[in-house]
């Protein structure tokens, strides 16, 4: 152990007639701590927050899609093959998108519909993961058209499987009498919850065939087609490909980041204000360390001038007040990771808080520690403390012998 380690650790052990310098010193401690492990927990719950919202709009969406300018395209076969050849592209589907109305005998609803391919929107939409009954195979089965929906959707209307509701498409036909708009009948062969409102209470899935018949499209028509990537972080980039792969106008494609900027920017910039607040708690930590050490020079004044005396340098004093400000920190450091790991361990594994069902897309606080916040944290924290011993450091190595033991 080094000559001033060896005094740093001396000072930090206070006898009874300076126990208020060491309750200080515990203080300090602990604000370093309680920051520490308050950064912990709120980054990793506002990390599993955005996965959880990222993982149910991409189980609903694709990670990019490819549409033309006039709104639609017919004999896309050519163009999926197209699409399939393009690096980072791992599946693809063609999707029809409308809005229709959706009725019972128990009420009417306004209804995003979307028409896929039973037979490759697996291979895309991850939403098979929240059906609760039925699947994209059940939109195939012989008879009357079937239609999956949301299960808030279902209890508003007040139906089931097997159920039975009308979809009435603005775009009618023109006879004789004036407008007439396109009414059919769909038999409910599934059902899926998110978790997410604006999905489950307004989403519905029908066939490629059902859809051109309500809508009156051609037989090959689709809006555009959906498509998966490698790395859901590099969706722009392929995007970017899928389009010069086509020739350009009149396709253009677009990811998800893209079509949700405003939303995650908004979580984004909701996680560094949190961040930015919770550091200030480790901040208010740091400046006890100030207060601890300013005293403690100020209690071992004879000390200090008795060592310079016996020859030790002003930078060796320097660093004996530094180190004891850096263990400090370091202590406190480490008790915040051991807490904030063990409280976001713990509301991982129990889920002891739960969350208003309606109110938020989740039911309890999801966590995700990142190792790249922990690395963040641990570094902001040992940088505050450690620019918290200068001051108190420096004026400690500029005591004068002298000055400081004549009245001694």
């Amino acid at each position: 152990m080094s000559f001033e380690s060896f005094i740093a650790l001396r000072y930090l052990m206070a006898r009874s007639k300076q126990t208020f310098i060491s309750v200080i010193s515990v203080t300090s401690i602990l604000g370093v701590a309680l920051g520490v492990a308050s950064l912990i927990v709120v980054l990793g719950v506002m990390n599993g927050f955005t996965k959880d919202l990222r993982d149910k709009i991409l189980g609903v969406n694709a990670h990019a899609i490819t549409m033309s300018i006039g709104g639609g395209f017919s004999n896309y076969d050519s163009v999926m093959n197209t699409v399939k050849g393009v690096s980072g592209v791992t599946g693809v589907t063609p999707f029809i998108y409308s809005e229709v109305m959706i009725s019972t005998a128990n009420g009417v609803k306004g209804l995003v519909l979307r028409g896929v391919d039973p037979d490759t929107a697996e291979e895309v939409l991850s939403i098979r993961e929240h059906m609760e009954d039925g699947s994209f195979a059940s939109l195939k089965e012989d008879g009357m058209p079937g239609i999956i929906i949301g299960k808030e959707l279902a209890k508003r209307l007040g139906v089931g499987i097997g159920g039975r509701v009308n979809l009435l498409s603005p775009t009618g036909t023109k006879t004789a009498t004036g407008f007439t708009p396109r009414v059919r009948m769909c038999r409910i062969v599934g059902l899926f919850k998110t978790g997410m409102w604006e999905y489950d209470s307004s989403l519905g899935f029908v066939s490629l065939a059902s859809a051109r018949d309500l809508l009156g499209w051609k037989d090959d028509s689709v809006t555009g087609l959906e498509m998966t990537v490698k790395d859901v972080y590099r969706a722009d980039r392929v995007a970017e490909d899928v389009t010069a792969a086509l020739g350009g106008y009149p396709y253009y494609s677009r990811n998800w980041m893209e079509m949700n900027a405003n939303l995650f920017a908004a979580l984004k910039l909701e996680k560094t204000a949190m961040g930015i607040i919770l550091t200030l708690i480790v901040l208010v930590g740091s400046f006890s360390i100030v207060t601890t050490l300013v005293m403690l020079v100020m209690e071992k004044t004879r000390d200090i001038a008795i060592l310079m005396s016996m020859g030790a340098t002003r930078s060796q004093i320097r660093r004996i007040f530094m180190l004891q400000g850096t263990i400090i920190g370091a202590i406190g450091t480490a008790l915040g990771f051991a807490l904030g790991l063990l409280v976001a361990y713990l509301l991982k594994k129990y889920q002891f808080i739960d969350l208003p069902k309606g109110v938020y897309s989740l039911d309890t606080l999801p966590v995700l520690i990142e190792w790249v916040d922990l690395f963040i944290i641990g570094v902001s924290a040992m940088l505050l403390c450690f620019v918290a011993t200068i001051y108190p450091a420096r004026q400690a190595a500029g005591l004068e012998p002298v000055e400081a033991l004549r009245y001694e």
